[in-house]
């Protein structure tokens, strides 16, 4: 008995924690703004991530799927498509420009900027609504060595920018509408994209790791991390078997922030689970 409430409470732990965090955001959010909406979104979205952790703890492997498909389907059909939040790159660039702080400039400040600071790239890898269909193609595990192909990101970063400065120069009315749009297109895209890229390298998140343009914000964030992965040199054997299965090629035997792809760690923990001798 006292050994499965000692588990219990290791498992609870966790969730606890990102479930506070949440509240607090949410409460901040409607101190700043007197907007009830933010109290009610996060409250949601930390409430489904919470008691998603506490059942991956019980190791059920396709938990984060269920995750990823209840905040992101609620971002992307919910606030994005009924709501008419642009919550994409162009959406950050347009209410930024305007200089409102609200739809997308929160969603990025809070999840791709700031957020990092504490989760790494933990949205990529619970919330991301293109790499939560993604996530249900075949090559779950890379079967190719991974690609120099980062750089093309910076272009689509700068597209997203470019494609923003050339409606205000142009002085294009009806912008909100165009907008909408272009949430609707450019996630199209991505989703296109994504799977065509998925098959061509036999990787599910080859998107993620060449194309993706919000990664531009949160590689550097993730680097100063509180929560990672680490390894207990003591423990581990050197089997490989946790660089073999992990989606985003992450050397998480390596405990120094400079470790290979360190900051492309999604917090799937995969290695975590797979690891024979429960070193990580």
């Amino acid at each position: 008995m006292r050994e499965y409430m000692e588990e219990f409470k290791l498992n609870i732990k966790t969730p606890i924690i990102m479930e506070a965090v949440f509240i607090v955001i949410a409460a901040a959010m409607y101190l700043a703004t007197s907007n009830t909406f933010f109290i009610f979104n996060f409250l949601y979205i930390g409430t489904a991530i919470a008691v998603g952790l506490f059942m991956m703890a019980k190791n059920n492997r396709y938990t984060r799927n269920l995750i990823m498909l209840a905040v992101g389907c609620y971002l992307f059909f919910y606030v994005g498509i009924l709501g008419h939040e642009n919550l994409s790159l162009s959406g950050f660039w347009y209410y930024l420009s305007l200089g409102v702080f609200e739809g997308a400039v929160i969603h990025f400040l809070i999840a791709k900027i700031l957020g990092p600071l504490l989760f790494g790239r933990g949205w990529c890898g619970y919330a991301c609504w293109t790499a939560m269909v993604l996530d249900f193609l075949p090559y779950k595990v890379p079967e190719q060595p991974r690609k120099r192909l980062g750089w093309i990101r910076y272009i689509t970063f700068a597209a997203a920018l470019i494609f923003i400065a050339a409606l205000f120069l142009a002085h294009v009315g009806n912008i909100e509408r165009i907008m909408f749009w272009a949430f609707i297109i450019g996630n199209v895209l991505y989703y296109a994209a994504g799977i065509l890229l998925a098959f061509i390298f036999r990787d599910n998140r080859a998107f993620c790791k060449y194309v993706c343009p919000i990664t531009v914000f949160l590689k550097p964030m993730s680097y100063y991390s509180l929560f990672r992965v680490k390894c207990d040199k003591e423990k581990c054997i050197s089997c490989g078997k946790c660089k073999r299965v992990c989606p985003m090629n992450v050397d998480v035997t390596d405990n120094s922030r400079k470790r290979e792809n360190g900051t492309e760690c999604i917090l799937c923990m995969e290695c975590v689970r797979n690891c024979p001798k429960g070193a990580l």
